[in-house]
């Protein structure tokens, strides 16, 4: 097996390791300058998804759980993984029930990323969420210790770009709908929530 990838070289390719949630693969490879090397990546078995909600007091929500990799508690947009088999959408619709107890009658998606691109070829997919009615969680069994927490976006975007959140997924979402407020470019009845208007108006 030869194969190329712009100026590297896959010599050959063997799978390090598998389980259901995702794969490593193993590359021998020639580097652009054509000298021999070793790659890895992790391809997740699904896709990231991940959910904006906005309330029409200009709220958001925030899920905070402890994130096994980093031995430290995290708080977060709703996010989840999808099935690669089934409509992004339909994924952020589970994962916002699922996470908060919360469903949204209009859904935008707002941003597509790939995540870590130097380790994994795993892509994202984010959805603003509107016009949101209170339901029943239904956590999973890693989500036991899921806390959920309703704030101002000003407030969410203020912990992000400080640092306090630290998840990279969330920031680039809650950077992109700033973004997207200032250029005008939100939704209606987002930018009327989300509006500075509003919050002078407090």
């Amino acid at each position: 097996m030869i194969e190329k990838r712009g100026p590297w070289t896959v010599l050959s390719r063997r799978t390090a390791y598998s389980n259901p949630w995702m794969e490593v693969a193993e590359y021998d490879v020639l580097r652009p300058d054509g000298s021999p090397g070793l790659y890895g990546v992790m391809s997740p078995r699904g896709y990231a998804i991940g959910i904006l909600p906005v309330f029409e007091d200009g709220t958001t929500l925030l899920v905070g759980q402890h994130r096994f990799p980093l031995d430290a508690h995290s708080w977060e947009l709703p996010e989840g993984g999808g099935a690669k088999d089934l409509d992004p959408l339909e994924s952020a619709k589970r994962e916002l029930a699922e996470e908060t107890g919360y469903t949204a009658r209009h859904w935008q998606e707002f941003l597509q990323m790939d995540l870590s691109n130097s380790i994994t070829d795993e892509q994202s997919f984010s959805f603003l969420a509107w016009g949101l009615r209170k339901g029943e969680r239904a956590l999973e069994a890693a989500e036991a210790d899921m806390t959920v927490r309703r704030l101002p976006f000003d407030e969410a975007l203020d912990l992000a770009m400080s640092e306090q959140i630290r998840d990279a997924f969330t920031v680039a979402m809650l950077a992109k709908a700033d973004y997207m407020r200032r250029k005008g470019l939100l939704p209606e009845a987002i930018a009327a929530a989300l509006s500075p208007t509003r919050e002078r108006a407090k």
